[in-house]
């Protein structure tokens, strides 16, 4: 079987079902830098990746339903944070 190939932005899921996402590789160092829902980020290596995927422990999955977990934004301040919320007469 062939390994997955890291995509960033995609989710993926250890078999013991760690959910994550790529968001970054470096080709030069060989790493993937992993960001798990709960916003914990991990490198990895890429002789890693290979073996896990080797010994079917990465399988893709799909983003959690509420994905801005990982990235720690609360809504209410990212839509009020420069008042841009106000009518223009102020209200």
């Amino acid at each position: 079987m062939s390994a997955l190939k890291p995509v960033i932005g995609n989710w993926y899921r250890f078999t013991d079902g760690d959910v994550f996402e790529i968001v970054a590789l470096d080709a030069d160092d060989g790493t993937i830098e992993l960001q798990y829902y709960d916003g914990t980020i991990e490198e990895m290596d890429i002789e890693d990746w290979t073996s896990h995927c080797e010994l079917r422990e990465i399988e893709t999955a799909a983003a959690p339903e509420d994905w801005s977990g990982s990235v720690d934004v609360d809504p209410e301040e990212d839509a009020n944070s420069d008042g841009s919320w106000r009518s223009v007469s102020g209200g």
